[in-house]
């Protein structure tokens, strides 16, 4: 898919001497233009990737076909996307391995569902929802073009992927299906934990990826009301590049920071459940203010202790 000469309907990633960057699919008989004169896409159609081009005006670009980072960052949207940062995450961090099935709920773009895709590989599965008919043909289209399945408009978009429109607390149950991991990419995730209790095998992971603060404070609650997972970790990174010549080295002017937050537990065997945690939560946590889920405490535990530290 990603090898070779340049193909007609491939996107190539064209980058000028200042670091602008441009991203069209090359088609016969086609123009680019931009303010340093224009480039012929035959030009460009039958070479291999990695060469240096120069337009009619003198201006010269790299070549190359672009990465999955690079893709996914400037393809057409319907719904934001999952930045490369996250996606790289979700796969380490959720354990996405060769052969998995996956659920995806809230496919977005189809910027994680290209990463996912790549993770399972052609032996594994990945399941995706979307209740939005729009958003669902706009990934569609951008899967179809990552992965080359354009040549052939009539075979499947991608052999190891299944888009269902609907709502996943509805449609995962009623296909009986069980799975190794799913992602919750949506606004109300803690809606959904329940299918998914039921659909993960045991040992596997549910992952959530939220882009408010009070989203992840309900969903991790709601994950330890639920009781049938391992205690869920919440996080977020952060990504800053380096300017370096010679001895001036120093931070980048610009850095991607907060996008969203991920959550992720492990499900527990059927009858099974977690060791609660016994540190003792900060005073007021719970207090009076607090209206979200709550598991109860474990007796005997700090946490036994709880409502006697917000009274004082």
């Amino acid at each position: 898919m990603h090898r070779g000469p340049l193909r007609a309907g491939e996107w190539v990633r064209l980058v000028d001497g200042k670091g602008r960057k441009h991203n069209f699919s090359l088609e016969p008989g086609k123009r680019f233009f931009s303010n340093r004169g224009h480039l012929d896409h035959d030009e460009l159609i039958g070479r291999e990737e990695g060469f240096t081009v120069t337009s009619s005006a003198g201006g010269e670009y790299l070549v190359f076909r672009p990465l999955l980072s690079e893709f996914v960052v400037s393809m057409p949207r319907g719904a934001a996307v999952v930045y490369p940062k996250d996606a790289a995450q979700i796969v380490a961090m959720a354990d996405i391995f060769p052969g998995a099935h996956v659920v995806e709920a809230g496919v977005g773009s189809g910027a994680l569902t290209c990463s996912l895709l790549r993770a399972v590989g052609p032996h594994g599965r990945v399941s995706s929802y979307e209740r939005r008919e729009e958003f669902a043909e706009v990934a569609r289209k951008n899967v179809t073009q990552f992965f080359g399945a354009a040549e052939a408009p009539d075979g499947p978009v991608h052999p190891a992927w299944q888009l269902t429109i609907g709502d996943l607390a509805e449609a995962l149950p009623a296909s009986g299906e069980s799975c190794d991991r799913i992602i919750l990419d949506m606004l109300a995730p803690w809606d959904c934990l329940d299918a998914a209790a039921d659909a993960l095998r045991p040992g596997g992971i549910v992952c959530a990826y939220v882009a408010t603060t009070t989203q992840m404070s309900r969903f991790v609650e709601t994950v330890r009301v639920h009781g049938g997972f391992t205690e869920p970790a919440a996080w977020e990174s952060l990504v800053r590049d380096w300017h370096v010549e010679g001895l001036a080295v120093r931070p980048g002017h610009k850095m991607i920071g907060h996008t969203a937050f991920l959550v992720t537990a492990r499900r527990m065997a059927p009858g099974e459940k977690a060791p609660r945690k016994t540190r003792r939560p900060a005073p007021g946590a719970y207090g009076p203010d607090y209206t979200g889920p709550r598991a109860e405490p474990v007796e005997g535990s700090l946490d036994g202790h709880l409502d006697d530290a917000a009274d004082d």
